[in-house]
């Protein structure tokens, strides 16, 4: 997978390093953002689960998660969760060019679990959603299907391509799978850069939640893509004022998520265990 984050070439313009600029300001906050989730997964679900204490995995509020009984929908929704942290884990791996150039098979292998596990992942998503009906309303359940289903694609696309051999368009498709397959982080980050600037900084009215709701969920994947679509066009055309664009709104980006991986932390996860 390319990196988001490698260094420009010394002879490329001012415009060039900026946007490399903004893309290393993007995975330093990824970063930290990642491992903090794979933190929380470990420390709240991995401890109540490894002591065969079920039942607490309520004790997280908005989804009900242990069903008495229920032993398949049970294990297909720890399982779900606990993949996370190895997705997200092998998900990270890809984006350090360090790796890449001096552990290739890591490299191979981390990118083939991230793949792999990332499918999965999807499939049972979206069986926990219909089948089993851990869903918050009728949105939520048509973003998380709309994702799944640019998960299986994408990550289709990347696979395909490795396999060929044609390495610039894998780590294209790469790089969108790692935007869908993190969907459900980015939907943590939106929702708190939503509370902590919105309703909070603004002071938006709580019935602007329900306009809101939708848009946040379909865009906690949707627009990281999108972003990613911008910053490979500038790449490919170097034109100094799309670069200058596309590092601007890389950089602003990377801002909100900032603040919802701080709000994430602070009143997400941090409270919860």
């Amino acid at each position: 997978m390319v990196s988001l984050a490698s260094s420009p070439p010394r002879s490329q313009p001012l415009a060039g390093h900026l946007l490399q600029a903004s893309a290393r300001f993007w995975f330093a906050v990824t970063l930290i953002g990642q491992l903090a989730f794979v933190g929380f997964i470990l420390a709240f679900y991995g401890t109540r689960t490894f002591s065969g204490n079920f039942a607490a995995w309520d004790d997280k509020p908005t989804i009900h998660a242990f069903e008495a009984g229920d032993l398949i929908g049970n294990l297909v929704f720890i399982t779900h969760v606990l993949l996370a942290a190895v997705i997200t884990v092998s998900g990270l791996i890809q984006l350090v060019p360090g790796i890449r150039k001096t552990r290739p098979k890591l490299h191979r292998w981390s990118g083939r679990i991230f793949i792999l596990l990332g499918m999965i992942g999807a499939v049972s998503g979206i069986w926990l959603t219909w089948v089993r009906g851990s869903q918050v309303s009728l949105d939520s359940a048509l973003a998380v299907t709309l994702n799944g289903v640019l998960i299986l694609w994408a990550g289709g696309m990347a696979w395909r391509q490795a396999l060929r051999r044609k390495f610039a368009d894998h780590e294209k498709w790469a790089l969108r799978a790692f935007m869908v397959i993190s969907g459900v982080w980015f939907f943590r980050l939106f929702i708190m850069a939503w509370s902590v600037l919105g309703r909070g900084l603004l002071g938006l009215p709580s019935s602007s939640q329900a306009i809101a709701d939708p848009i946040l969920e379909f865009g906690s994947y949707l627009l990281p893509l999108l972003v990613l679509e911008l910053y490979f066009l500038a790449r490919r055309k170097k034109q100094s004022t799309l670069t200058y664009v596309t590092a601007g709104v890389v950089t602003l980006c990377t801002c909100l998520m900032a603040v919802g991986v701080y709000g994430a932390i602070s009143f997400m996860w941090l409270p919860n265990l």
